[in-house]
């Protein structure tokens, strides 16, 4: 499944009720913690950072849950220790200790960071 949703907060929450729709519907509802939280740390920045509007991809790979979400910002995410006073920059860290695998794809006009979790 392909979502394009405007890049404002209210697209985090919608972004979760896709996700755990389509993982429900395709059995794997016990993946959803794991895949929603894994969305709402991607979705988050790329409402922050990525530009007017973002696309959600989500869909079953090879045995396992694959995600990606595009976002046209020009700025590539990077893992980077956490300030232990911070009240962000925690995100990638967590998709990290989440996800199975993950990584960060350059585009001509932004970029893709994508996820895989197996049920």
């Amino acid at each position: 499944m392909e979502y394009l949703l405007p890049s404002v907060p209210s697209g985090v929450s919608r972004a979760r009720e896709l996700i755990r729709t389509d993982l429900t519907d395709w059995g794997l509802a016990h993946v959803v913690d794991d895949c929603l939280l894994i969305v709402s740390e991607l979705v988050t920045n790329a409402v922050r950072y990525g530009g007017s509007a973002y696309a959600l991809r989500l869909e079953k790979r090879e045995g396992q849950v694959y995600g990606e979400v595009f976002d046209p910002g020009e700025g590539m995410p990077r893992l980077r220790p956490a300030d232990m006073d911070a009240i962000s920059g925690r995100g990638l860290q967590i998709v990290g200790a989440i996800a199975d695998d993950w990584g960060v794809t350059a585009t001509d006009n932004g970029k893709v960071v994508w996820f895989a979790v197996t049920p």
